[in-house]
């Protein structure tokens, strides 16, 4: 109960004296019945100050510094507040809720409201809603709010803050620490310095600990917090204009930011004896951590004296985050005077200190540097726990299969993976041989191996226990094996080692073989291009090579002896078995022999390298030995009735996937031995190399290559005729084996002399079968017999290659196309069939176009292109083939182009603006904007495929002008190149909208094309009707607001291109652009500017408000300078409009003179010459270091 006595009289009002007293909340209260008000700046006042009449005594009843009606409002809104968080995180009615928190954000000065809920609510979300809502009303109604009312806001919040630094709640105080620094920045050039100190000197008190550790680090957490919000890169929007933003940043940086970095490191120091004297986590450690992260932060500042853009302006262009701490490095520039603090204090003596005793404290290496000595024994201990799980694994399998837990034996398997991620395989092996007869590695196999034996009995699909641990044992020999084979010949394992390696691959073949046998009638097992890339075979394959001297013999007997088992039984046992065993050793081997190439030429694995010194007659090399076997086996299948007997496609699969894996590693092979981390005496070295060039002669180029690249193509050749329909097969032939081989150019020196290569072009220009091969295969197979011919060395026996090689594809064509009843039969299923096939050889063969062959390729699609024509008038309504069509044209142009003389230029030129005609006229491809604009994703653009093909075509055909191999060029060849241009942006422009732009590959090619066009053609431009026209400058209007820098400089060009043009025509009396230029008034009877008018005002738009790259302001100036030439009067108004739409008079002041400099700056004159446009291009980037700042509203 407070006692407020106020003297009243008629004729004076009331007066109060403010000494004693207290309204926590202060508000105007109006007493009705006297009729006067309580100031609202009162805090404190006496009962009564004496006057020379009576007195009225007035009492009224306070509850807490509120009165009773108001307090019971405030509690009514807390309360609401609260009710809303709530259903907000129980998902009751969230809508309602949102609305009525965001009510409380936009109402008319709510502080009293939220500082209520702030110091009252029990409820921490409703407080961190409170402290947003005064942090948005605050920014909204700053210039309303007096200066006591600003100070008070900023006040209220630092004071909460550090009276509940020890409030568990930790995201409301970093919220409410987070609103205290925005307003302190909204208020930062309002506020002098007497009462910035006035707070930092709190502030500095609590860093200093002179109020606990609690307040130490809620303000090291607000200077955080301050710092990051007068960043650039992670300042709060507050629509404020960005040199606002920049002053602030300048000032605390001159002013504080150095002295905020001392306060830090004082209070990192200040704790530093506590957190080293003690052995567990203190408090100490949280102001530490805070404390280095702030000096961190602080030493990331991007300094105005470490290069900013033009020199300590601020970067007006976009908001660019500095490189972050995470990345290589930060360079610290921030000037001379913080040489005391960073160089001569001696802090970073300290803070390496710091870090060599926390270093030494807390390191992650738990053992001491005593020559792994302590690590060894604590492995040990583990292994001794965890043998007992495990061993002996006989038993233990026959415990989990009577029922008891496997999760004993999976644990054990997974330590024994983190042993083996720790040690080296010596050392591994050695930590069992201490307590033991036999080393961890027997054990390891023996586990395995029983593992192995248990997956035999299992049905697979099941996922026994077995399953999971046989991962996780092969995760542990990987671990220990992967270092090892690529380390050297001293990283071998320990004899025992390799005995028991070479014991778990033997059961390992043997599980997979069982495996195999039984899977003869499942169809999904160890399909090849799963088993190319499976990881269990290639661990299979390392711990082969861990015992590779053994391993290779063994696969050498296994498949004797299914050779042998075919051959005894052939036409009496059913041979299904066998073939799926030699499946699986087909895979197996090929893991061992080689490793996939992923693109590149694998190299010959090192263990096959220095593993066989002692082996140099290739003849007895066990690899040559091994590999010879299986060659000679799949030579076998050229014979036809061995073929059927026992090649079935499955197995040809793995004969194919093999042989492709093999030649790409061996076949031919020069180079070479690779190094070794480890050193070898001089006489194992020599063997080695011997070894090595005793595996290489087998398959070198002048002794044994040639024959077994010859068995390779008949056994390629072989699996395209007789295995019709195995796609799979097929894509494996094309694809893998015959395409690696062409990749290779001594391979192709070879190739080409092969009869067996001779044969498969007859096949392929013949035989019925390999036309039945599916499209992708068709032009990969095309491509291959192209690419072959740059094997042969005589240019003129080259091209006549390609001639015999794609003469039944030309003739075929222009025989059907030139039949009378071409319409009819054309329809035709089998037609239909034949003429895509071809087209999509003759694709095939257009990409693999080269110099030498160039002439060839030429004559190809020279004596097509009326086949063509005539083909896109008759599918005209069979979309697949028309697309075809177009692909092919686009391949074949790209491929040509460059190298035709002007002669054949016009030709192609010819032909592709018939082609474009004749697609004009049927009206192929046209899209309605209703339906364009339901795309949904990229899968659905897939419609408009036909559409990017045309761009592709106007794009090769426009790259005549950039590069040119011919001997000769003329004007009149750039004529006919821009006629068709000008032909296909008049059918392509009209189908290209804003939906269709949405999609990067397309925008990417339209926006190309006109930036070429427009700078090499722009006299074409006038002759545009206007429908083209409008797409085309409606497009470029969009693109030069996009994301992509790239879209936007092709647009930039453009426009450059086209204003340049049109000033230059005028300049000599021309029309330039002509009406596309001129303003008019449109059916409404609105009056609109040229499309040069709309170019300005867009591009102004962009360089004045919008946010891009500073790499772009050069082609912006590019731009800008011809389209102010080109309507200096329309420049003149926007400048005014610009002008008078600044509120503030010194910002108008400098506008004016910005935009007056930007035109007359460095004696630039009207012209559009090369000079002028270096001298605008510097007025323009000052013009925008001076207005940009205030235009950019953040």
């Amino acid at each position: 109960m407070y006692t407020l006595i106020v003297s009243v009289s008629a004729k004076t009002e009331p007066s109060f004296s403010p000494l004693l007293g207290k309204l926590q909340n202060p508000s105007a209260l109006l007493i009705p019945s006297y009729g006067f008000w309580l100031e609202s700046n009162l805090h404190s006042f006496v009962a009564v100050e004496l006057l020379p009449f009576d007195p009225i005594i007035i009492t009224i009843e306070m509850n807490g510094g509120y009165v009773n009606g108001e307090l019971g409002q405030l509690r009514a809104t807390m309360q609401t507040i609260e009710i809303a968080c709530s259903s907000i995180q129980i998902n009751v009615n969230p809508t309602a809720a949102e609305a009525t928190i965001l009510s409380l954000c936009q109402s008319a000065r709510p502080y009293q409201a939220c500082q209520f809920i702030i110091e009252n609510s029990q409820m921490p979300n409703a407080r961190f809603q409170a402290a947003t809502a005064i942090r948005d009303a605050a920014i909204r109604e700053w210039s309303f709010l007096s200066s006591e009312e600003k100070k008070s806001l900023i006040s209220f919040c630092l004071s909460y803050v550090m009276k509940h630094a020890s409030s568990p709640e930790g995201y409301v105080l970093t919220k409410i620490s987070s609103v205290a620094a925005q307003l302190m920045k909204r208020g930062w050039l309002e506020l002098n310095a007497a009462e910035k100190d006035g707070f930092f000197s709190e502030i500095n008190m609590a860093i200093a600990g002179n109020h606990g550790l609690e307040v130490q680090f809620i303000g090291l957490n607000f200077l955080e917090s301050l710092v990051s919000e007068f960043s650039p890169s992670t300042s709060t929007a507050m629509s404020l204009p960005r040199e606002f933003h920049e002053q602030c940043r300048k000032s605390l940086e001159q002013d504080y930011l150095k002295n905020f970095y001392c306060w830090a490191l004082g209070a990192a120091q200040s704790v530093t004896t506590e957190i080293t004297n003690s052995d567990a986590s203190v408090s100490e450690a949280r102001v530490c951590t805070t404390a280095l992260r702030f000096m961190l932060q602080v030493l990331n500042w991007d300094f105005s004296s470490s290069g900013r853009v033009a020199k300590n302006s601020i970067d007006v262009y976009s908001f660019v985050a500095k490189e972050d701490s995470n990345s290589t490095y930060t360079l610290v520039q921030p000037g001379i005077s913080w040489r005391d603090i960073l160089v001569t204090s001696g802090h970073t003596g300290w803070l390496l200190g710091l870090y060599s005793v926390l270093r030494e404290k807390f390191s992650r290496t738990v053992f001491p540097s005593d020559a792994g000595v302590t690590q060894g024994k604590h492995l040990l201990q583990l292994v001794s726990g965890i043998i007992l799980w495990i061993h002996p694994p006989d038993v233990i399998a026959k415990a989990i299969e009577c029922g008891r837990s496997e999760s004993e034996l999976l644990d054990g398997c997974r330590g024994l993976l983190s042993i083996a991620a720790v040690t080296n395989p010596v050392s591994f092996d050695n930590l069992l041989k201490q307590i033991r007869p036999f080393g961890t590695l027997s054990l390891l196999s023996g586990l395995m191996c029983e593992v192995v034996k248990d997956l035999m009995t299992k049905d697979l699909e099941d996922e026994p226990w077995s399953w999971v641990a046989r991962d996780i044992l092969l995760d542990t020999w990987t671990t220990l094996l992967t270092d090892t084979n690529n380390s050297g010949v001293k990283s071998l394992l320990p004899p025992e080692g390799i005995n028991a390696a070479a014991n778990l691959f033997a059961l390992i073949v043997e599980s997979e073989l069982k495996a195999a046998s039984a899977s003869e009638e499942k169809e999904d097992y160890f399909q090849p291009s799963v088993v190319a890339m499976d990881e269990r075979l290639s661990s299979y394959a390392l711990i082969a090579r861990a015992a590779i001297d053994v391993t290779i013999p063994f696969l050498t007997q296994l498949f004797s002896e299914r050779f042998a088992r075919l051959h005894q039984g052939s036409g009496i046992n059913d041979p299904t078995t066998t073939m799926e065993e030699l499946y699986s050793l087909l895979l197996i081997t090929g893991h061992v022999l080689a490793d996939e190439g992923e693109g590149e030429t694998p190299l010959i694995p090192m263990a096959i390298e220095t593993r066989f010194p002692e082996y140099v007659e290739t003849d007895k090399h066990p690899v040559v030995v091994l590999s010879w076997s299986i060659i000679k086996f799949a030579e076998q299948s050229l014979d036809p009735n061995i073929r059927a007997a026992f090649f079935s496609p499955r197995l040809m699969e793995a004969i194919i996937w093999f042989l492709s894996r093999w030649s790409s590693t061996y076949l031919m092979t020069s180079g070479e031995m690779q190094s070794y981390r480890n050193s070898i005496d001089e006489v194992t070295l020599l063997l080695m190399q011997r070894s090595r060039e005793a595996l290489l002669s087998f398959s070198a180029e002048h002794t044994q290559g040639k024959p077994l690249l010859n068995i390779i193509v008949r056994i390629s050749l072989t699996t395209l005729i007789s295995y019709p329909g195995e796609t799979d097969l097929q894509a494996l032939t094309c694809n893998q084996l015959l395409g690696g081989l062409v990749r290779r150019k001594n391979i192709c020196a070879h190739l080409v002399t092969l009869e067996a290569w001779r044969d498969l072009s007859h096949c392929f220009a013949n035989d019925r079968v390999i036309f039945s091969l599916n499209a992708t295969h068709q032009r990969s197979l095309a491509q291959t017999l192209v690419l072959s011919a740059s094997g042969i060395k005589n240019s003129v026996e080259a091209n006549q290659y390609i001639r015999d090689l794609t003469n039944h594809m030309t003739a075929y064509l222009s025989d059907i196309s030139g039949k009378k009843d071409i319409k009819t039969i054309s329809q035709q299923p089998d037609v239909i069939l034949a003429v895509t096939c071809l087209l999509e050889r003759l694709r095939g063969a257009s990409s693999a176009s080269e110099p030498r062959t160039q002439k060839a390729l030429y004559e190809m699609g020279f004596s097509v292109m009326q086949s063509i024509l005539k083909f896109i008038e008759v599918y005209k309504d069979e979309s697949a083939v028309v697309y075809l069509l177009l692909k092919l044209v686009v391949d074949w142009v790209e491929g040509q182009i460059i190298y035709l003389e002007p002669h054949e230029t016009a030709v192609v030129i010819d032909f592709c603006m018939h082609l474009l005609q004749l697609y004009s006229s049927h009206n192929i491809g046209k899209i309605s904007v209703s339906v364009s604009s339901s795309l949904l994703n990229e899968a659905n653009a897939e419609k408009y495929r036909d559409l990017r093909a045309l761009l592709q075509l106007l794009q090769k055909l426009c790259t005549k002008d950039m590069v040119d191999f011919s001997s000769a060029a003329n004007e009149e060849q750039q004529t006919s190149i821009s006629q068709v241009i000008y032909v296909g942006v008049h059918i392509v422009s009209p189908l290209i909208t804003t939906e269709l732009l949405k999609y990067p590959k397309l925008c990417y090619d339209h926006f190309a094309l006109l930036s070429h066009m427009l700078e090499v053609y722009p006299e074409m431009i006038p002759k545009l009707n206007h429908e083209a026209f409008s797409h085309i400058s409606g497009t470029l209007i969009y693109g030069l607001h996009q994301q992509d820098e790239e879209v936007v400089g092709m647009c930039l060009r453009s426009l450059r291109a086209l204003a340049v043009y049109h000033y230059k025509e005028r300049g000599v009396g021309r029309d330039g652009l002509g009406q596309h230029a001129t303003s008019y008034k449109d059916n409404d009877g609105n009056f609109q500017d040229g499309i040069l008018s709309k170019f300005l005002r867009s591009l102004l738009q962009l360089i004045l408000f919008e946010d891009y790259s500073t790499d772009l302001v050069g082609a912006a100036a590019d731009a800008l300078f011809p389209l102010i030439l080109c309507d200096h009067d329309l420049y003149q108004r926007l400048c005014n409009e610009l002008v008078e739409r600044q509120p503030n008079p010194i910002f108008k002041t400098r506008m004016v003179s910005a935009l007056h400099s930007l035109t007359t700056s460095d004696d630039l004159s009207p012209l559009a010459d090369r000079s002028n446009m270096r001298k605008f291009r510097k007025n323009l980037n000052r013009f925008l270091i001076d207005v940009r700042g205030f235009l950019r509203v953040i």
